[in-house]
C-alpha cells in the first residue's frame, strides 16, 4: 500500500462525516431534537466502517503480511 493512499481515506472520512453533519443540520432546522437524527448518525457511522474502514484495514493486512518486519 503506497503512503499517499492513506490519505485518500482520510480526506474521504472527512467528507463524509461532514455530509452526516450537514444531513443533522437540516433536519433540525427550526424544530426541537427529532428521531431522525439517530438514523442518520447510526447509518453516517455503519456507512463508515463499512466503507472507508473496511477497505483501509484490508489494506492494512494486507501489507502486513508481505512486510512482516
Amino acid at each position: 500500500m503506497k503512503k499517499f493512499s492513506i490519505g485518500y481515506f482520510i480526506i474521504a472520512s472527512a467528507i463524509f462525516w461532514g455530509s452526516v453533519i450537514l444531513g443533522c443540520s437540516f433536519a433540525l432546522s427550526g424544530t426541537p431534537f427529532k428521531e431522525e437524527v439517530n438514523f442518520i448518525i447510526g447509518g453516517g457511522a455503519a456507512f463508515h466502517l463499512l466503507f472507508i474502514w473496511g477497505p483501509l484495514a484490508a489494506q492494512f493486512v494486507k501489507n502486513k503480511k508481505e512486510n512482516p518486519n
